[in-house]
């Protein structure tokens, strides 16, 4: 599996005043050979909240299965990192980063003292790990919602209305901890500085046979029986298992695609003995090299023959391009459209019956709160980059969308976060959208929908302020002589049928989705 992918970071304030916003999709699988090496540490406070899916979360030498709805709070300078595992094909995580002496003071910043970090580190000062029920899931997600937002905007005395935010943060995460996770052993940051550099020496060096625990020992000054107690405890596995299992599964991959001889592959993963690797060979993979060998060669055979043969290997990527878009996996989509092409799949094949596709049940599940907002964000995401590879292979084959939306935040208003959800959800639908921005006055919504010949108008207001000026925007659609051609839509949280119905607009919706569908029928 690929690298995870950060999107949405958010960085704002100055060196003393510093916060990060993320979320991100994880696509690295969980290998227990390779995961230390992995881990990464950051010298704040590391907040993970996992949003949707299912992994594995690895901090120092513990593996911890996490799911939607765990949230751990990661002390500075402490390796971690998130894995999908097997049995799992998806996992968002939304984090928070921050220096805890920049927001609070006192005791809540003394690790010494009871009241640190209000008490979340109060018998473990690596991590403590809290499992969520539904109603405290959904007001810490609000929370982060307000923390992002107050650092984003940076209005009069954000720093005070977030340091409340990331109060009542950790004062409600401290209810929750698992104290079954809180208390595991976890090994001391010497031994897992030395294991680390152990692995990373072994996973550099794996190749050459004279590799050995005494060699490594040496090199990082520690002595052979300190060494091997330390991987002991951090691994869960003696080195000498732990180098065999990785050569091996050095051998297994060249297997499946060298030609070479048995013999050149095993010496070039580091065995001298041909004897002991046979036997090492045969205990991990229950048949000999020939055997895993030809079995795996006639499988990929067999399936292949299979797939011509059914005439399904066009179905069978958009199929692909569709679930890697709804799993957010950007760059597995982008890849997938591009080879689609080079096969000679028609465009608008491959943005109807996979890209769209996708983005349909995509919006089908967050219309029936199946799934939410960081799940929608990431499929967008991966929507948009197969898109971009696309657009001039449909441009050439004359190819247009099915209409054409303006949207914008009315005037008076910033947020912006409902309104670019469902200029992702039209553009799932296969609508072209022109993005106004926020505060957008009535007559560039006029001004707009007559020079880029748009069949809707959608207008969005989270205040309700600014509620009213989308009667302006119905008004001056009017006085241009254009509102028997263009449908108006309106949505925002303090909006109501009733309210649209007194403006005279055409449509609300009350959620992305609805709005999507509703401007796909306008368009029609």
């Amino acid at each position: 599996m690929g690298e995870k992918r950060e999107i949405l970071t958010l960085k704002k304030g100055s060196d003393i005043t510093n916060i990060e916003c993320s979320i991100f999709s994880c696509e690295r699988l969980y290998d227990p050979a390779k995961a230390i090496s992995k881990l990464k540490k950051h010298p704040a406070f590391d907040i993970c909240f996992v949003v949707a899916g299912s992994g594995i979360h690895c901090i120092l030498n513990q593996e911890i299965p996490c799911k939607k709805g765990d949230i751990c709070i990661v002390s500075p300078n402490v390796p971690h990192e998130y894995f999908l595992a097997e049995s799992t094909d998806s996992l968002t995580v939304r984090r928070i980063r921050f220096d805890i002496n920049d927001w609070f003071s006192g005791e809540v910043t003394d690790s010494s003292k009871p009241k640190y970090a209000y008490g979340v580190f109060s018998t473990n000062r690596i991590m403590s790990y809290a499992t969520l029920n539904s109603y405290m899931e959904e007001r810490v997600y609000k929370l982060f919602d307000y923390i992002e937002a107050e650092a984003l905007e940076q209005k009069s005395e954000w720093r005070e209305l977030i340091g409340g935010y990331l109060t009542n943060l950790l004062v409600s995460i401290g209810r929750y901890i698992n104290s079954a996770i809180k208390n595991v052993s976890f090994a001391s940051d010497s031994e897992w500085e030395a294991v680390s550099a152990a692995i990373a020496i072994i996973r550099q060096e794996y190749t050459d046979s004279a590799l050995t625990l005494d060699s490594i020992a040496s090199r990082l000054y520690v002595s052979k029986s300190q060494l091997s107690r330390f991987f002991g405890k951090v691994t869960g596995v003696n080195f000498s298992d732990y180098l065999q299992k990785l050569r091996i599964n050095k051998v297994t991959k060249l297997l499946r695609k060298d030609g070479g001889s048995i013999q050149s592959i095993a010496n070039s993963c580091g065995f001298r003995s041909m004897a002991a690797f046979y036997k090492l060979f045969y205990a991990e993979t229950g048949m000999t090299p020939n055997e895993y060998r030809n079995q795996n060669t006639l499988a990929s055979d067999a399936d292949e023959y299979k797939r011509l043969l059914m005439g399904e290997k066009i179905m069978s990527i958009m199929s692909e391009i569709s679930e890697n878009l709804q799993r957010g996996k950007a760059k597995i989509v982008k890849e997938l459209v591009q080879q689609a092409i080079d096969e000679g799949v028609k465009p608008a094949d491959i943005l109807e019956q996979g890209l769209l596709h996708g983005m349909g049940i995509i919006g089908e599940k967050f219309k029936n709160n199946e799934i939410y907002v960081p799940e929608v964000l990431v499929a967008a995401r991966a929507m948009n980059m197969g898109s971009q590879i696309l657009k001039p292979y449909l441009a050439a084959d004359g190819v247009v969308a099915t209409g054409k939306v303006c949207i914008g935040t009315v005037q008076g208003d910033l947020h912006d976060i409902g309104k670019n959800l469902v200029k992702m959800m039209m553009e799932g639908k296969g609508l072209e959208v022109i993005d106004l921005g926020t505060d957008v006055a009535p007559e560039t919504f006029v001004k707009t929908a007559i020079e880029e010949n748009c069949n809707v108008i959608c207008c969005s207001a989270l205040l309700t302020t600014t509620m009213n000026v989308m009667g302006e925007v119905v008004k001056q659609a009017e006085a241009a002589g254009i509102r028997d051609k263009v449908k108006i839509m309106v949505g925002g949280a303090p909006l109501t049928d009733e309210f649209c119905a007194q403006i005279g607009a055409d449509c609300y919706t009350s959620d992305a989705a609805s709005a999507a569908d509703a401007a796909v029928a306008f368009c029609k």
